[in-house]
């Protein structure tokens, strides 16, 4: 990686290619990084911020992280919790929501966990699994396979599999059903446990934050404007579920007014008919790119 590593800046590791790398490279554009063409490399240094990207597989990030390669990284918490990495979890980023399931064939039943005792498991998260199951007190053998898990039971290798699952297609494909989940997953953000040694890079860090922060609040709200009757305006407010109180702005028409705030974006299909009902015309939601609360 050369000389890139010995400038100062701040390393991130992303995933080169998988779910998350588009979501995390676009979390870094809402953040105002401008970051170049990175297709055929392995680090760029984004053109306007102290930030170079190194670009891993993402069973690898959490060890360079620990190691200090990287200052931070962008993984899911099941690469996260599966490679026992000594790092520090800044930040939930919302995205790449996955769960780690229980499949089993679709002729069967588990209706309790200790139906589990006995039984084979295959998975990829062997750590996880493992953890899980001593947590329940529960007595199965954990056979680890790399890849392909889904079709161990066919094969006879295992009775059941433990992977994640988003649509459940490639379960029903081999003839399997979901039954527990026992981990939920999502992207965060970690950090080298000793960034708080260093004054420079944890500097750097914060300002980071404070970027990331803007756009994960921006994502969850939406500008909400429209005009009201001013003889309906108490009950127009007591309505909106607003961050801050609304903004009230005059209009050409002495009996109007202009309303405008910040609310959570999946509060408003809650709320459109009453507004609605209560005299609000022209209703304008509108995306919001940052936000600084």
């Amino acid at each position: 990686m050369g000389d890139n590593m010995l400038n100062g800046n701040l390393k991130l590791a992303l995933q080169k290619n998988g779910r998350l790398t588009e979501k995390s490279l676009n979390l870094l554009k809402s953040c105002d990084i401008d970051i170049e063409e990175y297709s055929a490399r392995l680090i760029v240094t984004a053109r306007n911020y102290n930030l170079d990207i190194l670009l891993l597989r993402d069973d690898d990030i959490p060890e360079y992280v620990m190691d200090g390669v990287a200052d931070i990284g962008i993984v899911g918490e099941d690469v996260l919790y599966e490679k026992k990495a000594n790092v520090d979890v800044v930040r939930k980023l919302g995205y790449g929501k996955c769960k780690l399931s229980l499949a089993i064939p679709e002729s069967q039943t588990l209706e309790d966990l200790s139906e589990l005792n006995g039984k084979r498991i295959a998975t990829s998260f062997p750590n996880i699994l493992k953890s899980y199951l001593t947590q329940n007190n529960i007595n199965a053998t954990v056979v680890e396979i790399s890849g392909s898990v889904e079709i161990a039971p066919s094969l006879g290798v295992a009775d059941y599999i433990c992977d994640l699952v988003s649509t459940g297609n490639t379960l029903k494909f081999n003839k399997l059903k979901k039954s527990f989940d026992i981990f939920s997953s999502q992207a965060v953000l970690i950090a080298n446990k000793n960034i708080e040694n260093d004054p420079d890079k944890k500097s750097q860090l914060d300002n980071l934050l404070v970027r990331i922060d803007s756009a994960l609040t921006a994502r969850k709200s939406k500008y909400l404007m429209m005009n009201a009757p001013k003889n309906s305006l108490e009950k127009i407010e007591s309505i909106i579920p607003s961050l801050k109180s609304p903004t009230i702005l005059p209009l050409a028409d002495p009996e109007m007014v202009a309303v405008h705030a910040v609310i959570p974006t999946n509060k408003f299909w809650e709320i459109y008919k009453d507004l609605k009902e209560a005299g609000a015309s022209g209703i304008l939601l509108l995306p919001i790119e940052n936000m600084i609360v």
